[in-house]
């Protein structure tokens, strides 16, 4: 050996960085389609198309929903109230089922494409039970018109 390297570390080391090269993407493929938060998060399967990667996720809290995509640089976030929800539809095939959020406010629907029948069955229930709970709620105190005080009242104005 006169210092030079033979064929066989030159392969070594082009082996060796293929390596390291593919365990960073498959590290960088894991982290991304973990849960990005807690509570109510349900994430497409990766089999279903367009989720092979990075796997639409659905966020659902009693005030919001939340559709996020992870991108392999930065990510995409859809937060709808809890209030601005018009229907939610389900279209269910053999293997994966859709969600379709419709908004009050007339833009297209939030879709989720690739989710199990029972997650989407449950997003449906959780988002009708938060929807719910939030028109239970007793409406604020309505101010007294022309008081300086600011009074409020239990009913509608000049009732007191």
């Amino acid at each position: 050996m006169n210092g030079q390297l033979d064929t066989n570390s030159v392969w070594m080391i082009v082996g060796a960085a293929a390596a390291f090269i593919l365990l960073v993407l498959l590290m960088i493929i894991w982290r991304k389609g973990r849960p990005f938060a807690d509570g109510h998060v349900y994430r497409a399967i990766r089999l279903s198309a367009g989720n092979h990667l990075f796997p639409t996720q659905v966020q659902i809290t009693p005030t919001s929903i939340v559709h996020y995509t992870p991108h392999w640089f930065g990510r995409s976030e859809h937060s709808i109230h809890v209030a601005h929800v018009a229907s939610v539809r389900i279209d269910t095939a053999f293997f994966f089922s859709d969600v379709y959020i419709e908004t009050s406010g007339g833009a297209s629907p939030v879709k989720c494409h690739g989710h199990g029948k029972r997650d989407a069955l449950e997003m449906k229930r959780l988002i009708e039970e938060f929807q719910s709970a939030y028109y239970r709620r007793e409406p604020p105190p309505t101010p007294v018109a022309g008081d300086s005080t600011r009074r409020y009242t239990d009913g509608p104005v000049g009732s007191s």
